[in-house]
């Protein structure tokens, strides 16, 4: 089998678990091939937990679950120095934390205070952690998965724009429809019927750590033409000068994307074409995930938040007014 049909495969796999939710699980894909983090966004009970553990169930990968809560310190992220009495002597041994594994959902990350997301986010950036003065590296796969409730803001700590901005994509997971919600129910009447069953689990097939480095290298081979390439740069553009391409944009958007934005969207481009069996990149697949690459970088106005507007109603005017040269 290729890298590629290693990844079909894993989706087929995950999305067996997880009914109704495909756009989620593309997207979580995408991040593992770009090798970018994840902002996900939905209410709760909308499989966004299930999802990573089913990724984990079905890479070698090992899973660590953060809950964020306000009480949460920096050291509960990225481990400390224990004092141990060893020969009758005593030293400091460093214990790492959830950090260092190769798949960390961090849930609900807006309930714990600045200095936890820092820590957070700077181990996303710099994918090492440094403690008492030593830098130690973590997995060379490494995904974070970050969730947190649209709803519920009590008690928050909302992420500043700077440490979103760190974020390759920003994903929204909403309902699924009639038809999956019944697919939801009778799956989890199959699983308790199966947990319940003296029968042993039957082994199921597990996806190396090589697989996906090899899909990444295959995708770096993935060509962007120069239309494309100065379709992208036209869409990031649009954010910061908007009053060349309409006047209600202009109004709406108070601040543009940075270059995070023109980077992630280039890489997820290609990571999408890649994963349509393509060696290009067409504009389709711009659009197909401007929105997750855009709506957590722009900065609305005053005047677009009292509209109403969305960051995604926002974009959708954007992808209108710019054509591909």
């Amino acid at each position: 089998m290729t890298s590629r049909d290693d990844i079909a495969a894993l989706g087929k796999r995950i999305n067996q678990s997880i009914v109704g939710q495909e756009a989620m699980v593309e997207r979580m894909l995408l991040g593992l091939l770009s090798n970018g983090h994840l902002l996900i966004e939905g209410l709760p009970g909308l499989a966004k937990t299930r999802a990573i553990k089913a990724l984990a169930k079905n890479l070698d990968a090992k899973l660590s679950r953060v809950q964020f809560t306000p009480d949460l310190l920096p050291s509960d992220i990225t481990g400390s120095e224990v004092y141990l009495a060893e020969g009758g002597k005593g030293i400091f041994k460093f214990q790492g934390g959830p950090i260092f594994a190769n798949l960390v959902l961090a849930d609900e990350i807006n309930r714990a205070p600045a200095k936890v997301q820092s820590a957070l986010l700077e181990a996303m950036e710099e994918r090492q952690v440094t403690v008492g003065g030593e830098s130690r590296a973590l997995p060379e796969l490494f995904l974070v998965m970050a969730t947190q409730n649209p709803i519920e803001q009590e008690g928050t700590y909302p992420l500043p724009e700077a440490q979103l901005d760190r974020f390759l994509m920003h994903v929204q997971v909403g309902y699924p429809d009639e038809n999956a919600e019944g697919d939801i129910m009778r799956l989890v009447r199959n699983e308790e019927k199966e947990a319940s069953s003296s029968k042993t689990a039957a082994k199921h097939e597990v996806l190396a750590q090589q697989a996906v480095f090899d899909a990444r290298k295959e995708i770096t081979a993935v060509t962007v033409s120069e239309p494309v390439e100065k379709y992208i740069v036209a869409l990031v553009y649009g954010t910061r000068t908007p009053a060349k391409l309409d006047a209600d944009l202009a109004k709406w958007i108070e601040v543009g994307v940075s270059p995070r934005a023109s980077l992630a969207l280039d890489k997820v481009s290609r990571s999408h074409a890649w994963l349509k069996t393509r060696d290009y990149v067409t504009p389709d697949d711009v659009r197909a995930i401007v929105h997750d690459v855009f709506r957590h970088r722009l900065i609305l106005s005053y005047e677009a938040h009292a509209s109403g507007m969305t960051a995604d109603q926002v974009i959708d005017r954007l992808v209108e007014r710019v054509a591909v040269s």
